[in-house]
């Protein structure tokens, strides 16, 4: 089955360690899509980079995808959410510590705005990666956490790929597809040992799925994590597919 190899949180705040997931995957003959944010954070903003601006214009050029990953890649606190959602109790505590604190480090930025909020990051952040000269191919919501209207509006603006932790989309065209998303998760070493651990297993899944292989920059600062990431680049070079979309085929 086809792979698919992408880098996320690209931005000026991790462009070394971008580079070197960029010079990793360049060994094994591999351009991997890249996720681009608008503002890490909200402390680093792409429009003001016009340095690391051309250097994506010269990886666009080169073959690589530039994918619209959010526009800040961080949530509200809980004290931020319940102010402007006016969420009270323990149904909404939960489910907000589940989006924040199991499934992300509070960077699931689209799964805590309102559909007119999500609707201006979008357009907000078309605009940044569009000024700054690249194509938008893609979205992917930070941590794959996306509500149901994401698809929709992503259709009606003729996206032709995205993604949550178990599938694969076309908006355009209204259809999807199950597919095992390989990544690794740094913030504890307990998350990191278990995410190598399902890594090794979970590549199996790859004989009945097309498989998704995502690499985040922090990975890049574990010699674990880089000696991991090589051998799924290796197992995976005879059949990655350059874009999203072919995972359909």
């Amino acid at each position: 089955m086809a792979i698919h190899i992408t880098i996320h949180d690209v931005s000026p705040a991790w462009s070394r360690e971008v580079e070197s997931a960029i010079d990793l995957a360049r060994a094994y003959g591999i351009r991997p899509a890249l996720l681009v944010v608008p503002n890490f954070h909200g402390s680093a903003p792409l429009a003001e980079d016009p340095q690391f601006c051309a250097r994506l214009r010269q990886l666009q050029a080169e073959g690589h995808e530039m994918y619209l990953h959010g526009f800040y890649h961080r949530a509200r606190t809980w004290e931020e959410h319940a102010s402007v959602h006016e969420a009270r109790g323990f149904t909404s505590r939960a489910r907000y510590a589940f989006a924040q604190k199991v499934v992300s480090g509070g960077e699931a930025e689209f799964s805590d705005v309102s559909r007119a909020e999500g609707l201006q990051r979008l357009d907000s952040g078309e605009r940044v990666l569009r000024d700054a000269g690249l194509s938008i191919r893609g979205f992917v919501a930070p941590a794959w956490s996306m509500p149901a209207w994401v698809l929709g509006v992503l259709g009606e603006r003729g996206y032709s790929f995205t993604e949550d932790h178990t599938r694969i989309y076309d908006p355009r065209a209204n259809r999807s597809r199950v597919s095992v998303v390989l990544n690794y998760a740094s913030r504890t070493p307990s998350r990191l040992l278990s995410s190598v651990a399902w890594c090794r297993v979970a590549r199996s899944a790859r004989r009945l799925l097309p498989a998704r292989i995502a690499i985040h920059p922090a990975d890049m600062r574990h010699a674990l994590l880089r000696s991991e990431i090589a051998s799924l680049l290796e197992w995976a070079q005879d059949d990655v597919v350059n874009s999203g979309s072919d995972l359909f085929s």
